[in-house]
């Protein structure tokens, strides 16, 4: 079996989410409310799990073992902020069933989420598999978390 890095991992963690964000948004579409809510519930359940995972666990470790803190950790941090509000608004959405408002706010998510996700995969995981060689205990912590 390979030896799992922080870059597999997590890129793996990002697929999950963007299937489930599909199958909300898919419904909600549809105009199905009862399944498109508990769909995008567990979405923004897995996305607040993921941030949860790289604010708490991954870029900590990331931050002691370099000393950049003020770097890319900092800008993903801004981004997860981002997006939360982006949740924040899409729930007031979900919850008086407006439509249309959902979906133009899931399609900025969404744009927002590639991007973020992007620099993730490309630029800082890799950065991270190489400064944290041992990836198995971090990522033992995270599915922990």
């Amino acid at each position: 079996m390979l030896t799992p890095t922080i870059s597999t991992f997590m890129a793996s963690h990002h697929k999950e989410c963007d299937e489930q964000f599909a199958k909300a948004e898919e419904s909600v579409a549809n105009d199905d409310w009862t399944q498109g809510g508990e769909q995008w519930n567990k979405f923004a359940r897995e996305l607040e799990t993921h941030f949860t995972r790289e604010e708490e666990i991954l870029f900590p470790e990331f931050e002691t073992v370099t000393g950049m803190t003020g770097g890319p950790t900092q800008m993903m941090r801004m981004e997860h902020q981002q997006m939360r509000a982006l949740l924040d608004e899409i729930n007031k959405a979900a919850q008086s069933k407006d439509k249309d408002q959902f979906l133009a706010l899931t399609e900025t998510l969404m744009v927002t989420m590639q991007q973020h996700n992007m620099k993730e995969e490309q630029i800082l995981y890799p950065m991270i598999d190489q400064s944290l060689p041992s990836a198995v205990e971090i990522i033992e912590r995270m599915r922990q978390n």
